[in-house]
């Protein structure tokens, strides 16, 4: 009687369900990367738009930030595209582990808004904006800061209440 090669209906069971899991565990990963990537990426963005203002703010006659009294996404309306190619948008899909009421907008975009002075919440119409803050919310830790609504003024970026009035 001759012996025929090949393999049992067990030993294919189980290399498919090794694959399985190795491809459970490679998903899974691949996942932490992309959230981690976005944030980077809402850092990284936050920057560009911290350096474009700053830009912005020397080439004044009277130095000052895009006045923007009342809270809202930043658009190329407010910063002028001279100092920024493209306004960048935030990457999908927003992310808010935490919870928090201030970061649920389904965008989560950058909001910026503009004062006469950190201390001073009054609006800046006909008077220099020596000041501002942006808001924008993360899904994790990212270049120093924990998940949660993040604020980025002109002195840099730190975790906050995500208000944007002083």
């Amino acid at each position: 009687m001759k012996k025929q090669k090949g393999f049992t209906l067990v030993e294919l069971l189980v290399v498919i369900a090794i694959i399985g899991l190795l491809s459970t565990i490679a998903f899974i990963s691949l996942n932490r990367a992309r959230a981690k990537a976005r944030d980077a990426k809402r850092v990284s963005d936050v920057r560009e738009l911290q350096s474009a203002l700053e830009l912005y703010y020397n080439d004044q006659a009277l130095p000052g930030y895009p006045m923007n009294n009342t809270p809202s996404v930043l658009t190329s309306a407010i910063l002028p595209a001279q100092y920024v190619a493209s306004i960048p948008t935030a990457p999908t899909p927003p992310d808010n582990p935490s919870g928090a009421t201030d970061c649920t907008d389904a965008t989560n975009p950058y909001f910026y808004s503009t004062y006469i002075s950190q201390s001073d919440s009054g609006d800046c119409t006909g008077a220099n904006c020596g000041w501002y803050r942006m808001r924008f919310c993360l899904g994790g830790a990212s270049g120093g800061l924990s998940a949660g609504c993040v604020q980025a003024e002109p002195s840099g970026m730190a975790n906050g209440s995500c208000t944007l009035t002083p």
